[in-house]
């Protein structure tokens, strides 16, 4: 396969998987976003002759609207647009979950500050205000009380953009100091992780310790569930263990779309960035331009 990649930065996740895909003898073609134009018609000279595109965009918008310019030019593009849609937006994702009955975190969203504090009031202390847009657990907010909870709603109401005059407001899930992620290809789970802290953040990013977790059925259930819910494709499924760890007991909080692997890939005796590939080669393989 000739394998366009659509990328702003090349980081160790990227170079994994060019790596494996080089190694498996497949052409690739590195697409540095930054620097081409997108034409309501015709593809861009360097998407010509690819045969899928996997989508590896740092910033949302980004891969909001390249997915949409690929599958306009007839390109298979990794995520689909309909799935970029719903996982970089908050609110599609838990409405997506919701409606597909996957357990998630209870959600409402206001548009005014006096009516989030209602909200937030309603929730009890403490509760989460996240960021509509958003990864690596940037701008959110555990309200630990209502003074708390006034001075961050008033930060975000002068902050400006729109999507600041929206929030969005959890109940805050008492996990056991650690989450789950699942990277998962169409449902199926590639391996899982645990992401342990003592801050009540837990992504990896945020300097959490990572180590291998074994998927119960129940939580096998659950990834395939919330993939179908937000379109498939090559994701990252986050879970949280509501009755404490070996509870069988879970909530999904988020799924992600250009998900990051390589702590994953450190962190389980699986090739992670080869298991991706063996999945584009199998969902794609048979579309190979002459």
């Amino acid at each position: 396969m000739n394998v366009g990649i659509l990328y702003s930065r090349i980081r160790k996740d990227e170079k994994l998987l060019l790596e494996t895909l080089r190694d498996r003898g497949h052409e690739v073609t590195k697409i540095d976003v930054r620097r081409q134009r997108f034409d309501l018609t015709d593809s861009p000279a360097a998407v010509a002759g690819v045969d899928v595109l996997v989508d590896r965009c740092l910033a949302t918008s980004r891969s909001v609207h390249l997915t949409q310019f690929a599958e306009a030019y007839g390109v298979p593009v990794v995520n689909s647009a309909e799935t970029a849609t719903v996982c970089a937006n908050k609110v599609r994702n838990s409405l997506a979950l919701s409606a597909a009955g996957v357990p998630t975190p209870t959600t409402e969203v206001a548009f005014t500050t006096d009516t989030a504090l209602e909200i937030v009031e309603s929730f009890g202390y403490p509760c989460v205000l996240k960021p509509v847009v958003g990864s690596w657990g940037r701008l959110m907010a555990k309200l630990d009380s209502r003074s708390a909870a006034e001075a961050v709603l008033e930060h975000k109401e002068t902050l400006g953009h729109y999507e600041h005059k929206v929030f969005y407001i959890q109940e805050f899930v008492d996990k056991p100091g650690r989450d789950i992620r699942v990277v998962a290809v169409d449902g199926e789970p590639v391996g899982a992780m645990t992401r342990t802290s003592d801050h009540w953040l837990t992504n990896a990013a945020q300097g959490a310790e990572t180590a291998a977790f074994e998927l119960d059925d129940e939580a096998r259930r659950l990834v395939a569930r919330a993939s179908e819910a937000v379109g498939g494709g090559l994701l990252g499924v986050d879970l949280m263990e509501v009755g404490g760890p070996g509870s069988g007991a879970y909530t999904v909080h988020e799924v992600n779309h250009t998900v990051e692997f390589k702590a994953l890939n450190e962190a389980v005796d699986v090739d992670v960035p080869g298991r991706v590939v063996d999945w584009l080669e199998v969902r794609f393989g048979d579309r190979v331009v002459a």
